[in-house]
Order: structure tokens, then sequence, then C-alpha cells
């Protein structure tokens, strides 16, 4: 008797639909799988027989060929388990039910039968809705993940008896349900608080501009200026992540593995902080099945870059594309793969090797160039804001007053931010100011002679690039928003070249 399954399968951060076939005929007792399975696929054959034993089934006699379909197309990882146990019960009359087209299927199997958790169910649950499947049915700790998705019926199975019972009527099991709008409501912890912060104003105040038009951001400084310690207060004062933001940020973790069990969905942004010894596939995704990595961890939050002459160049240098288009492609044997990748690069490095400010270095201008120059000119073109933490002094230090707390300053964000929401309304590809385009920039960042005469002369002057020019436009579109202000005026505009301390040498 032949059976079909529907299940699902990953492939970047979306999921399309496999259909699972099996066929139960007469012949030498034995199974196969075809369709382009990976050798856990293959495996799942002795996984799925013992479960079927120890959960009360029978293993069918003569040949059980089973087809995963679209069969052009390479099938990975343990998934498959579930809903081929259930084609080769439904294929031997053992499971009798009207239900298999209204469901999607997939999980794990342990040898007792029980339901494993999986990677990427979000995405496969939006599959499901999308293909206009009745529900999915899920392992028990993937089930509060796949309910976010309105509309979608979402079965937890415990184990194989358990979803057979449910598929012929004989067992039912509420569908999982989360309350999104309770989960943005819950406080996002413990963070650490801007009003900790002493001294540097300067830093704070670029760190709300850049926070304000997600703009990437460069701080330079010797050893205990507090460049990481801001840092790490950064996602303090960003605004909250809308649903949209949520669901694409809970995609990206789902499928990297990085949920814990029970979790529905990423409601705070992430911060990703990895070592300068991070290799090109730890940043950028990879391995032999393409993964997610540390920049599409970060999507839609922050990626800090601590030391940053410190990462190997070619590291730096990949990074280039992922800032300027929002999205990074893997190529691997096992195919190609596009993973998000819009984040906030926050980067910090010394000022010289010795880590002292140039007038206090040993160091030789020469020195402190080649150490500047391991980070390349495009990467430093794309790094909106570049801004000097100096060494705290003492009476600041020992101040009793607390700084500004992350809090006042979050309103400040939220509210440019809704300044932005408004304006790019009708631009379905730009959220803030930092994504502006060609087209955004001509209609949106208008100025009078007088200002754009003070921009040609510091174009001028620090021979700026093009890229710096737009990266100029762009935050001093943010500074107006922070301010309230409908045009960008000479004060704007001198505040943003200010940002830009690589690009006029001022270092050695």
């Amino acid at each position: 008797m032949l059976a079909k399954v529907f299940s699902s399968a990953v492939n970047g951060i979306d999921a399309f639909s496999v259909e699972v076939e099996v066929d139960s005929n007469w012949g030498t007792t034995g199974a196969v799988i075809v369709g382009l399975p990976d050798a856990a696929v293959r495996e799942s054959l002795e996984r799925v027989n013992t479960a079927l034993v120890n959960s009360g089934f029978k293993v069918p006699m003569g040949k059980t060929t089973i087809n995963l379909a679209p069969a052009d197309v390479r099938k990975e990882g343990p998934i498959y388990d579930l809903p081929i146990a259930i084609g080769i019960l439904a294929a031997s009359e053992q499971l009798k039910t009207d239900q298999l087209d209204k469901f999607v299927i997939a999980g794990e199997l342990a040898l007792n039968g029980a339901v494993r958790r999986l990677n990427g169910v979000l995405p496969m649950a939006i599959q499901a809705k999308q293909a206009g499947r009745k529900g999915i049915i899920v392992p028990v700790d993937n089930a509060p993940e796949a309910a976010v998705v309105n509309g979608l019926s979402v079965i937890a199975a415990k184990n194989l008896r358990e979803a057979v019972e449910f598929l012929e009527g004989n067992v039912a099991i509420p569908p999982t349900t989360v309350d999104i709008d309770a989960l943005f409501a819950k406080p996002p912890g413990e963070l650490l608080d801007m009003a900790d912060v002493k001294g540097q104003e300067s830093v704070k105040r670029a760190m709300e501009i850049a926070a304000s038009g997600s703009h990437n951001l460069l701080l330079i400084g010797p050893p205990g200026s507090g460049k990481s310690m801001m840092a790490k207060r950064l996602p303090s004062i960003l605004p909250p992540l809308t649903l949209e933001e949520a669901l694409e940020t809970t995609k990206v973790h789902s499928i990297a593995g990085r949920l814990k069990a029970g979790q529905s969905l990423i409601t705070v942004r992430p911060y990703r902080l990895p070592h300068h010894t991070a290799s090109d596939a730890g940043l950028l995704g990879g391995n032999v099945n393409p993964t997610p990595g540390e920049i599409s961890l970060a999507h839609n939050g922050v990626l800090f870059l601590d030391e940053l002459p410190e990462f190997k160049r070619s590291v730096l240098e990949t990074m280039r594309q992922p800032l300027e288009d929002g999205s990074v492609t893997i190529s691997r044997a096992a195919g190609t793969m596009t993973f998000p990748a819009r984040f906030m690069l926050v980067a910090a490095m010394n000022p010289t090797p010795d880590g002292k400010m140039p007038e206090e270095s040993k160091s030789t201008p020469r020195e402190i160039q080649n150490y500047l120059g391991r980070i390349s000119g495009p990467l430093l073109d794309r790094i909106d804001i570049h801004v000097e933490a100096p060494p705290v002094k003492f009476r600041e230090m020992s101040r009793a007053a607390p700084g500004e707390s992350s809090k006042t300053i979050r309103q400040r964000v939220i509210s440019a931010r809704i300044r932005q929401q408004e304006r790019f309304k009708n631009s379905p590809n730009v959220n803030c100011n930092s994504q502006m385009g060609t087209k955004e920039l001509k209609a949106f960042c208008q100025m009078d002679d007088a200002t754009l005469d003070l921009l040609k002369m510091a174009m001028d002057e620090y021979n700026l690039s093009a890229r710096a020019y737009d990266r100029i436009l762009k935050v001093s579109r943010t500074i107006a928003d922070l301010g309230g202000e409908a045009n960008i005026s000479a004060d704007h505009i001198s505040e943003a070249i200010q940002y830009r301390s690589l690009d006029r040498q001022i270092w050695g």
C-alpha cells in the first residue's frame, strides 16, 4: 500500500515542503530511502524500526521504499524520523486515518519512541501555514516556537504512540497556544544601565545617535577608558523589536539551534561578542552544511568586535558585503544558502599599538600607521561613526551623581525611530536612516546652499570618499531626527563630520 506524509525542510531561513512517500509491498524484507538523503537520514531507518517495535508496532515484512520528494534536493538531519514512521504505519495499515494530508509532521525519534526536539521548527510552521495545512505535529519542546504562527494548529507529540493515537482520533491533544502580546510585555531581564558610565559624554552622545539610526560605530581609546563597558550597555538604549523583526531573529536562532527548550520567540535584540580569533566560517557561517554565523545571529541586533585590529584581515574583509547588503550568501558543496545579516556593527580599538594616546605613545608614526592599516579603508568607510573615548578623569570617576539613565536615552531613541518609520512607510526595504539608498538620500537629505558648501569643503579638505559622503548624510539625518527637526542644518553636518576621525587622519 502507498502512503504519503507531508514534512518540511529548511533552506537558508525559509522552509519548503517535503513529501514522504512510503510504499510497502511484497519482496525481500528490507527498506530503502531514496531522494538524496544524507547519512543522518539514511540512519533513520534503524531508529525508526527500533522505535516502532518499542512503541508496540510491527516492522512490516516485505520491501519498503521511502521516497523524499522533491528528489533533486538534498535532505539532511533527523527531522524525517517521525514522518517516516507514520508513513510506514499507514502503508502497512497499522494506522488508519484521513488526517495525513492536513498536517505537516516533523520530529526525531529516540529508540523508545520519544519525540526529540529539532532545529528550524519556526520556518517549518510558517511554511505549513503558507501551504494551507491545518496544523503541524512537532516535539513538545518545539511547540511554543511553532505556536507563534497564527491560524495554525500546533500539536505537541511526546512520543510516536501518542502521535498515532491523535491521528486516529483516539486521543485529543489540545493545540499549543502562545500569547504574543504577553511575550513582548514581559520585562527583558536585567540590562546594564548607561547611568553606570562616568564621564564620556561625547561617546554616549555618539552611541545615542548610532542607536537612533542603527549606524555602525567605532570606539577608539586606550585600555580602561570604558569602551567595552559602554558597548555592553548599548542594548539598553535600543528600541524594542517589532513582531516582524522578532520572527526573523527567531528563525535564525532556531535554525542555528540557539533557542532554549520551550522558548517561543526572541523579543530582545541580540548582542553577539565573538572573540578576535574567530574564523571566516565562525563569523559568516558555513561548515559542510551551511549554518548561520555570528553576523546572522546578530541580525536585528548588535555585533560587538572588541580589539578590532586583532581580527584577521581576511575575516574583517568578508564583512564588507554583508554590511552593504544586509545578507550573507554561503556557497558550499552541499548547496548555496542566504542568511539575513542586517546588524549594527560596534567595534573597539586602541589608538596605538601600545594602547596609549598618540601624544603619549612610544610607538613611531610608522608603527601607528601600520597598526591602523590592519583595518582597510573600504571597511572604515562602512562604519558611520568614529568616536574617541579618552581616559576618564579623576573628577568624573569620583563624581557621586549617576549619569543619565538608559531609560531616558531610550525614549529619545524610540522617538527618533518613530519619525524614521513614518518617513519610510512607502519604502519597504528601508526601516531606519542607515538603510537609506540613493533614492532616499535625495528625497530626505535636502540641504540649503550654505550647508552644502560646508559639506563640500569637508569633502575637499579631508579627501573623503563617496561612501563617506553618504554616511555623513545619513548620520546628519539621524541627528536632525533626534532634535525633532525636519531639515538638515549646518550644525548637523558639522557634528556628523566630527564622527569621521579616521578619515581625517587624526591618529598618528
